[in-house]
């Protein structure tokens, strides 16, 4: 007796989307991602939800000011229920024109292309300051956690010296800037916001301390808290004071917390693929396009929302209803075949890559040439001052994480080991 032939199953995109939210999908999205872009680019899941998977759908979506952030991320009962997202509704993250207009402008005149590159020999200064120490913490071939001692630090310093935030103060903003972002996830259970609440209340206390001790003693050099503050005393309706502390929070979480999973994603990445690190230390391969491709094949932000404000909207010929809530699937779109030709494959080589990890249209990352920046200086030096770098015995761990991808931990061995090249 023969069996009978199994049915191929019909594709569920609101199974899939659950499971992107199981333990198991926020571990490895990507083979759900494939999953996604094989049923199509723009995936309804019901009640007015849709995933957005294909690169040029996600990019569009980004770029449509019909489709935006008000609303998206949050209700008014939650911005009022929760001191956290209270805070990021006053930043530029949650806003849509006039209001995003309004408050970007003004952070695009201090926070200049020019101003970021010229910060470059300061960036290269602090490398070589955390990598003497991980010598020094690594000499006897004892493990050191990169993530602690290298990759959150360094953007730390950065966006903390732009900011110009006193060194004594700095240890603080770690766990803080953890804890806010935790308001940027699925959140199942309102007590999980609890840390997020803590952390905004303590971050905007510190950066309203800090705004009254520049107004009661203004410095000379102007760094970015001091040209923000001269827009808000201007009078002219730019910022509001509120808006000022939640954008200063806002420049100070996001310059790092991207940033730190840049370095410890692409340092996982070197150690798969050793042949890159050999070839970013014999120059056969330029660190812009590793970067790049790190970015690619790891992004350190997966997924962003929006809601659709206008009504007669479509993606990829789906039609979608004023009201409508996005899921940009920024990962998936990032490993589309359509865009990519062999997206699961690493390669550092690709050309004119464009991932959309950083965003696009009006909501792309402010700080996205200062992340890029500090990585293209950190991998070089890093590779060329330890040419044993390799992973201790300890595995690495993931952070339990949908929206934000990086590595809680990352232990490795800077004197002993085998060789990443």
């Amino acid at each position: 007796m023969t069996a009978a032939p199994q049915q191929a199953q019909t594709p569920d995109p609101a199974a899939l989307a659950l499971e992107m939210l199981a333990p198991g999908g926020r571990e490895d999205p990507y083979p759900l991602y494939a999953r996604a872009l094989e049923m199509g680019p723009v995936l309804d899941v019901g009640g007015g939800l849709y995933l957005v998977t294909g690169y040029d759908a996600v990019n569009r979506a980004l770029r449509n000011p019909a489709f935006g952030v008000t609303g998206a991320q949050a209700s008014p009962e939650d911005r009022d229920a929760h001191d956290a997202i209270g805070l990021l509704a006053r930043s530029v993250l949650e806003n849509d024109p006039p209001e995003h207009t309004r408050m970007r402008a003004l952070m695009n005149s201090v926070f200049t292309p020019r101003r970021i590159a010229a910060y470059e020999p300061m960036v290269a200064e602090v490398v070589g300051e955390l990598l003497d120490s991980l010598a020094e913490s690594g000499a006897d071939g004892a493990p050191v956690d990169f993530m602690t001692a290298f990759a959150s630090p360094l953007p730390l310093t950065v966006i903390c010296e732009m900011l110009g935030v006193p060194a004594a103060d700095r240890h603080l903003f770690r766990t803080l800037a953890a804890d806010l972002t935790i308001a940027l996830e699925f959140v199942a259970d309102p007590a999980m916001l609890l840390p997020a609440d803590a952390a905004a209340v303590r971050l905007a206390g510190y950066f309203g301390d800090l705004v009254a001790e520049r107004r009661a003693h203004p410095r000379e050099s102007e760094d970015l808290v001091g040209a923000l503050l001269a827009a808000r005393d201007a009078g002219d309706g730019r910022l509001s004071e509120g808006e000022l502390l939640a954008n200063l929070t806002l420049l100070l979480v996001a310059g790092f917390e991207t940033t730190t999973d840049l370095l410890g994603n692409g340092l996982r990445l070197l150690f798969d693929h050793p042949e890159a690190a050999a070839g970013l230390r014999a120059g056969r391969i330029e660190v812009g396009p590793f970067v790049e491709e790190v970015l690619r094949y790891e992004s350190p932000v997966q997924l962003t929302s929006r809601i659709v404000h206008a009504d007669g909207q479509e993606l990829a010929g789906v039609p979608l209803p004023r009201g409508a809530q996005l899921v940009l699937l920024v990962g998936a779109a990032n490993r589309d075949p359509a865009r990519y030709p062999d997206p699961e494959r690493f390669d550092p080589t690709r050309t004119a890559s464009r991932p959309l990890s950083f965003g696009a249209g009006a909501h792309v990352c402010i700080g996205n040439g200062l992340a890029r920046l500090e990585a293209a200086v950190a991998f070089p030096l890093l590779l060329a001052r330890f040419p044993h770098l390799a992973p201790a015995d300890t595995p690495p761990t993931r952070r339990d994480r949908v929206v934000l991808r990086g590595h809680g931990t990352f232990p490795v061995r800077v004197t002993q080991g085998v060789p990443v090249a």
